[in-house]
């Protein structure tokens, strides 16, 4: 083989890799060098969960739907707020959740509510609207105070009952002496938003 076939070669075989190399690291969080670490991922998980093989049964007059809350602007998307002031607020620094914060709610409420009772509880699809019994409501926080070191998780919730009446109630949890880092922030969000849950499904009964 010539010098130059040789040569040739070497450059494909380098875009190649390089190429591969870009690849990956488009589906893979890496950290950026040093000691600097990678973006944390946020989610919710319920503490308290149906056991495997749980049954409930029931029709639309008896079934419980879970909606989604409403949110306000700051809090409809992935990065997780800091309240910096009463009138300010940035976001958390390599912290992002999986998914926007309402809908994970959802799904952590849905679940605990499932495991404190018996009745057929829906958080999703066509029964969620065929359920006379609606849980909703507005999620209004769940962020990270940096003025108290604090997290909180605030939400309305709004009961509609099958013949019309409505309920409302406030719900809030705080866990205070949280350092201001992505590390101990997301744990904490998840206690409290596990707190709130729990308070909302003793509410409902």
């Amino acid at each position: 083989m010539s010098m130059t076939g040789a040569t040739s070669m070497a450059f494909r075989s380098f875009w190649v890799a390089l190429g591969a190399v870009v690849s990956l690291s488009g589906c893979v969080s890496i950290g950026r060098g040093g000691d600097e670490p990678a973006d944390q991922l946020f989610t919710l998980t319920a503490t308290t969960m149906a056991p495997a093989g749980a049954e409930a049964q029931g029709n639309p007059a008896s079934a419980l739907a879970v909606t989604e809350p409403g949110v306000p602007q700051y809090l409809d998307e992935l990065r997780v707020p800091v309240q910096i002031n009463a009138n300010a607020i940035a976001y958390l620094q390599d912290a992002f959740w999986i998914e926007k914060p309402a809908r994970l709610f959802q799904r952590m409420l849905t679940e605990t509510i499932r495991a404190a009772s018996t009745r057929l509880v829906v958080g999703g699809g066509d029964l969620e609207y065929a359920a006379q019994t609606q849980l909703g409501g507005e999620l209004l926080a769940m962020d990270y105070d940096a003025t108290r070191g604090a997290v909180i998780v605030r939400y309305d919730a709004v009961l509609r009952l099958p013949d019309g009446t409505l309920r409302t109630h406030r719900f809030e949890s705080e866990i205070t002496g949280v350092a201001p880092d992505a590390l101990s922030v997301g744990p904490a969000l998840n206690r409290a938003a596990n707190d709130v849950a729990a308070q909302v499904a003793a509410w409902i009964g």
